[in-house]
């Protein structure tokens, strides 16, 4: 259960009529659309670099797939060094058995330790309190037995997952998911750092690259120019 005041950057849970949440919308549109041609259920956001954006762009998408649409969403914390799912979404004991224990245990199942967040519509598994090495975790055939059982049971899972060039967490879980979304802060990050983060990958495991926190002046005149259609937008 998810409980006090979340950040207001969570658009799509805490404004879902407004046009910034609106620009998840074509995120949403395109995993749809992956899904019906490719099957593509369990995707991996990541990011270059660190302060990127892929918690937040993680928990958006999870809002956006969710919002008024019968599909079944869970948003995996696979971040095992620097967790935030739980914090960002408010949700007490984060300490509680998650994806971890999922891998290190034999007891635990994906339905016991997954939270269903009814305010959202969507399920969070939070990174959990086993104490084994990331690698170990993500190198464990149990992690393809949790994500198989996972993609039995929803129409989309989301793994918010560590960036990819400080450590190598999320190229070795790139090969148990369909695909991965790179995120990047648009007019910040180097292309050379991108470039050495998408050699990381499968080229066709990439399934697009998101541009976070963009600020082409086109955007505010869109934003003026049809503000009208969202509610409670204080236009500028």
């Amino acid at each position: 259960m998810a409980s006090g005041r979340l950040d207001k950057t969570l658009v799509t849970l805490t404004a879902p009529a407004s046009f910034a949440a609106e620009q998840y919308q074509g995120l949403r549109l395109k995993c749809e659309q992956l899904r019906r041609a490719r099957d593509v259920r369990v995707i991996a956001i990541t990011s270059p670099g660190a302060g990127e954006g892929k918690t937040l762009t993680s928990i958006n998408l999870a809002g956006a797939l969710a919002r008024g649409a019968d599909a079944r969403v869970l948003l995996i914390d696979a971040d095992l060094r620097r967790p935030t799912i739980a914090a960002s979404l408010g949700i007490a004991d984060p300490g509680r058995a998650g994806l971890s224990d999922l891998v290190a245990g034999d007891t635990a199942k994906l339905p016991d330790v997954a939270q269903r967040l009814d305010r959202f519509d969507f399920d969070v598994v939070p990174v959990g309190g086993a104490r084994m090495p990331a690698h170990q975790v993500l190198r464990s055939p149990k992690l393809d037995a949790v994500l198989r059982e996972a993609r039995g049971q929803y129409d989309f899972v989301l793994l918010d997952t560590p960036p990819l060039l400080p450590v190598f967490d999320s190229a070795l879980l790139a090969r148990a998911v369909d695909g991965v979304l790179v995120v990047v802060a648009a007019n910040r990050t180097p292309r050379k750092l991108l470039e050495e983060a998408l050699n990381l990958l499968d080229p066709a495991k990439v399934l697009g690259i998101v541009f976070n926190r963009d600020a082409r002046p086109l955007f505010g005149y869109y934003r003026s120019y049809y503000g009208s259609y969202f509610e409670n937008e204080n236009v500028a």
